[in-house]
């Protein structure tokens, strides 16, 4: 037998599944001649992960590039398309080497999974958000207090009336301009979305740009989430958030309005995801300029978005990104940064059909393989997993109230705190409850097999599980403080008997970019 996990198993007669085979890494099933050339799906967990076609001798393989809930094991059931019959008697049970078990006694929240930017040091960048606005005023309303309410660190707002025709937008815009960080400008004439972004971008100055759509709303760690996406790698172009309803970007349905679980606000929503929708960044060869980071690096190289040919919009950051896809650049989705996307706000449904088309006609002209290099990467094994969790977030709704995460230290870190970072002899124990989710020795006595310096493992427990706040007192391993404010965490040094939740509540608005009265 080979050193890796191979598990075979057979089923009754009955079952159209007649055997299967896990690698470690891959799913290969035989069903019966019934199944050929049939589409076969595959519950993950109790959720539909995936589907594809079954050859002519019945056969279907999945492969799996990880631990999709980042645990150990993992049920499959195989179905007849994605809401047809069980083809298999009972769930098929498959392993993973190497992940992290879950949670004692719970499926949620899912264990961490991807990659963490690690290194990222949030102070040092400099980040201008753009929004241009033409009418819809109460949209405008939303999305601006949304960025003022969920920003937090370094950055900067731009804010550009095009010429509404609209009288409430000139008062709405006038109650920012005054407020320290946010810059209100006004086209004299209606130039159209694409210049009023490019505009945008050159009052940004040298900073990188956040493209958002006057008709989004943001949550919590929205421009945290998308920095971290940013600093992954130095040939990261953009990074898109996903959206209820923005195309490709659309979770857990692709090109669908998706409603989030009744009984949640959308900052529920946004808070859910970024605990637990993971950082395995899927890749488009495209981002979407609802909620689009750029990095000013890649700007001046390739130039701003092209106006003459998309002047309204629609086309004119898809054509952006092939440019930079062109120079070896990458663009990633952010599956844990949720934005609230009301769509042809300003242009109504048929207009936007238009604009659409026109924009397409241009991106097949100048880039012949652009629609096939989407559709070749559209549902990549990170993007199924994106999906998945999001599905799962979504289904465990009622028996989960997503609440803010924080990280107690030091005196902080009593029985009351759900997360802890606890120090003892042996170590640093990252705790959740009475669970050890994660150990780190003392300094030295595993240097040669684990390198890393304590912070270094800080900052990965940090990201990986997505904290919003640090709330710490007293003594406490690590110099927290520097390591939070690195990675854009809110902290604060706890009072004596400080209730933990309100001071992680203080620590956010502390850290809020944009304050009432400054």
């Amino acid at each position: 037998m080979p050193s890796f996990l191979r598990a075979r198993a057979s089923t009754p007669p009955s079952s159209p599944l007649r055997d299967w085979t896990w690698s470690g890494h891959a799913l290969s099933m035989r069903f019966d001649a019934s199944l050929a050339g049939s589409i076969v799906a595959i519950d993950l967990d109790g959720e539909f992960f995936a589907s594809t076609r079954a050859d002519a001798n019945g056969n279907a393989r999945f492969d799996f590039a990880f631990s999709p809930s980042g645990a150990s094991s993992a049920s499959v059931m195989p179905r007849r398309d994605r809401q047809g019959e069980a083809l298999a008697a009972s769930p098929l049970a498959i392993g993973f080497g190497g992940a992290t078990g879950a949670v004692s006694g719970s499926a949620r929240p899912l264990e961490p999974i991807g990659r963490v930017a690690f290194d990222v040091d949030c102070t040092a960048l400099d980040i201008a958000i753009v929004i241009p606005v033409h009418d819809a005023p109460a949209l405008v309303e939303r999305c601006i207090e949304s960025v003022i309410l969920h920003t937090t660190g370094r950055a900067r707002l731009i804010v550009i009336d095009d010429a509404s025709p609209d009288p409430a937008i000139a008062p709405l815009l006038a109650r920012y301009a005054a407020r320290a960080g946010i810059a209100v400008l006004r086209n004299d004439r209606n130039r159209g979305f694409t210049a009023t972004a490019n505009r945008g971008i050159a009052e940004a100055r040298r900073a990188d740009v956040v493209l958002l759509n006057a008709d989004t709303e943001v949550g919590p760690n929205w421009l945290t989430g998308l920095c971290r996406a940013a600093a992954c790698n130095v040939d990261v172009a953009t990074v898109t958030a996903v959206s209820d309803d923005a195309g490709a970007f659309s979770v857990p349905e692709l090109e669908r309005d998706n409603a989030w679980p009744q009984g949640w606000t959308f900052e529920q929503a946004a808070r859910a995801l970024w605990h637990d929708a993971g950082s395995a960044y899927p890749e488009l060869p495209t981002g979407n300029g609802f909620c689009m980071y750029i990095r000013r690096a890649v700007i001046d190289e390739i130039g701003a978005l092209d106006e003459a040919a998309f002047a309204q919009g629609y086309g004119e950051e898809n054509d952006f990104c092939q440019r930079a896809s062109a120079r070896g650049y990458r663009h990633l989705i952010a599956g844990n940064v949720y934005v609230r996307h009301e769509r042809s706000a300003s242009f109504g449904h048929e207009r936007r059909a238009k604009l659409g088309e026109a924009g397409m006609a241009v991106l097949r002209e100048r880039w012949p393989n652009y629609e096939r290099d989407v559709g070749a990467t559209l549902f990549s094994f990170e993007r199924r997993v994106l999906d998945w969790r999001v599905r799962r977030i979504f289904a465990d709704a009622s028996a989960n109230e997503p609440r803010m995460r924080v990280l107690a230290a030091g005196d902080a870190a009593d029985e009351r705190a759900e997360w802890r970072l606890v120090a003892h002899e042996e170590g640093v124990d990252l705790r959740r409850g009475a669970q050890v989710v994660v150990s780190r020795a003392p300094l030295g006595t595993d240097a040669q097999a684990n390198p890393a310096s304590p912070d270094d493992h800080l900052s990965r427990w940090l990201q990986a599980h997505a904290f919003d706040a640090v709330v710490a007192s007293g003594e406490y391993p690590y110099d927290l403080r520097v390591v939070a404010a690195h990675l854009g965490v809110p902290f604060a040094q706890a009072a004596p008997d400080e209730d933990i939740r309100r001071a992680a509540e203080r620590a956010i608005a502390s850290a809020r970019t944009f304050k009432d009265g400054s």
